[in-house]
């Protein structure tokens, strides 16, 4: 009987100490579920407060030339670039970056906004006046970024011997030796030189349009790009051949075609008199 007395007083000890321990193991754990819950409460609400505050601060807000190119932007360029110029697939590329060189490129040679997608955005009359250029351009830079094309006068003490070495070297296996231009793969091609200005030539060597690769300044200095447009602008747009007539500076192309049909004819008539007088 002790025994079994014993046994029965073990066991309600045990009882009452598992019942002692489990209410404590749940304290414990709602403590630590309650403290949880308040640390999350505390980040939340300091985020909340200074989250604005950063946000304002990593987003400045726009200048007025680029909150008038924002508005511009709103109106002609969103459909195929984005809200934020992010890009639509199918439609238009991300601006993100491109800086203001290719929107002074793009939009002030009237190459943008296009009608629809061909393989070459080409030139035409701009849409945009040039003051409104300048802001859709300074609106760009400030979202993301990117080349600029400084001010001033870009050709200020060139050197037109070292312009002419350059542009062979850079630019004419696509421009030509005379800067008329030339076919390119898949509908592509280089444009004449003839119509481009200072600042849309140094734009065009920022930004690289179509298949033009990027002449940043780590490949063509400023000064040298200064070189290459006096070069095109004083010496190509104002030669006045000299050697006769150019036959529209296309090249070899032109020329082969004028020998075969002046020489091939002045031959056969040659050959056609000799055999008269023989």
């Amino acid at each position: 009987m002790t025994s079994d007395n014993d046994r029965r007083r073990g066991l309600l000890a045990r009882l009452r100490r598992q019942r002692s321990v489990a209410p404590s193991r749940g304290r414990r754990r709602l403590g630590a579920a309650v403290r949880l819950i308040a640390a999350l409460m505390l980040a939340g609400g300091a985020y909340t407060v200074f989250a604005p505050g950063a946000q304002a601060q990593d987003n400045p807000p726009l200048t007025g030339a680029a909150a008038e190119g924002k508005a511009l932007f709103d109106v002609s360029c969103v459909t195929c670039h984005g809200r934020n110029a992010q890009g639509v697939e199918g439609r238009g590329p991300s601006l993100i970056g491109v800086g203001a060189a290719s929107v002074e490129f793009q939009v002030g040679t009237g190459r943008m906004p296009m009608a629809r997608q061909e393989a070459q955005a080409e030139r035409k009359t701009p849409v945009f006046t040039d003051e409104e250029v300048r802001q859709l351009a300074q609106y760009i830079q400030e979202l993301g970024g990117g080349p600029v094309v400084p001010e001033g006068d870009l050709r200020t003490d060139a050197n037109l011997a070292t312009g002419g070495e350059l542009f062979r070297i850079n630019c004419s296996q696509c421009h030509a030796f005379g800067g008329g231009g030339g076919a390119l793969s898949s509908g592509k091609y280089a444009p004449s030189l003839r119509p481009a200005s200072d600042r849309q030539i140094y734009a065009a060597m920022l930004s690289g349009p179509q298949n033009m690769p990027v002449f940043g300044d780590n490949q063509i200095t400023p000064d040298q790009k200064a070189d290459i447009i006096a070069y095109i602008q004083e010496t190509l747009k104002n030669d006045q051949d000299p050697g006769g007539f150019n036959l529209g500076r296309y090249g070899p192309s032109t020329e082969g075609l004028a020998i075969f049909l002046v020489g091939i004819v002045a031959l056969v008539f040659a050959s056609l008199w000799i055999a008269g007088k023989s």
